[in-house]
């Protein structure tokens, strides 16, 4: 009777192999289907399809552009090597550098000279004359300031600095009627126009 009551032995494992079993399976499932959404939601699935289409919109940018840039760039090109070849001695490059050479002599020249303006061309006897001018090349000079009196230019208790290629200041007279300045470089013996100012 006790030997009848006894379960057999090999059931109990039986049981435990195939619970694991089928909670391996199980588990497996729900990787995969997470995987599986994971991957949709990511996008994983339609790299292949986005980089094929990168590559043809890229193919298409590619194609047009070395047949535009060679129309364009050929014109291009030629003036480019008109350049180079300009001072390698051509006939153009010739005639050229003569006419820019006149025009930085011409600028060098102006460079030298000094360019006047008074503010108001008449004042009340005893108001200030204001005047300004330009003397490129001129940085840090003193100009002197000259009145036209008995028919000849006397130097004015007045001077002006330089500062940039400008200058501005302010003059006082008491003299009625017209009264012609000009500045002075004594350093370099450069005089300015005259400007014409009436006072009274």
């Amino acid at each position: 009777m006790s030997d009848q009551q006894q379960p057999p032995t090999g059931r109990p494992v039986l049981n435990g192999l195939v619970a694991l079993l089928a909670v391996a399976l199980g588990v497996g499932l729900i990787l995969a289907l997470v995987a599986l959404v994971g991957s949709q939601v990511l996008g994983l699935g339609d790299d292949d399809g986005d980089a094929a289409g990168e590559s043809t919109v890229r193919q298409s940018m590619y194609l047009p552009s070395p047949v535009e840039t060679d129309e364009a760039t050929g014109p291009l090109v030629t003036l480019h090597t008109e350049d180079p070849d300009e001072p390698a001695g051509s006939g153009d490059a010739e005639t050229e550098l003569p006419e820019d050479e006149p025009t930085t002599e011409l600028t060098s020249e102006a460079a030298g000279e000094i360019s006047l303006q008074a503010l108001a061309t008449s004042v009340a006897s005893g108001e200030r004359i204001y005047f300004s001018g330009v003397y490129p090349g001129g940085e840090g000079a003193i100009l002197w300031v000259q009145r036209f009196e008995n028919g000849d230019w006397a130097d004015f208790p007045a001077s002006v600095g330089v500062t940039n290629g400008t200058f501005s200041s302010y003059i006082f007279t008491g003299v009625s009627g017209v009264n012609r300045f000009r500045v002075v470089d004594r350093d370099s013996g450069t005089t300015s126009n005259e400007i014409s100012v009436t006072v009274g």
